[in-house]
């Protein structure tokens, strides 16, 4: 799939999981790449500016399997965030369905 597509996508599909419950960032990346195919690098710089951008709150959390974990709670400035991109989403792929099917339409 093109690169483009997936980097648009990923911030939403990151707010989205966070919406459900916190995770941290392997976590996601793992969930993300149950569907999409993305390197894990992709994500990390993603959950920095978000973060920065108030988005995000983290906290860590002890594990049973090696050191604490950064898990990555959404605020609710992110859940707006969220709603509002998926609103546009919704919105975008609507429009690029009837184009698509339009244009197959005509072949």
């Amino acid at each position: 799939m093109n690169v483009q597509f997936k980097k648009g996508v990923l911030e939403l599909c990151v707010l989205v999981l966070l919406d459900k419950e916190d995770r941290y960032g392997y976590e996601l990346v793992q969930s993300i790449s149950n569907q999409i195919e993305i390197s894990e690098g992709s994500v990390y710089p993603l959950l920095r500016r978000l973060t920065k951008e108030g988005y995000f709150t983290t906290y860590l959390r002890e594990s049973t399997e090696g050191p604490s974990r950064k898990y990555y709670k959404l605020t609710e400035q992110g859940r707006d965030y969220l709603y509002k991109l998926v609103a546009e989403w919704k919105q975008f792929s609507k429009g690029v369905d009837h184009i698509i099917e339009e244009g197959i339409a005509h072949e």
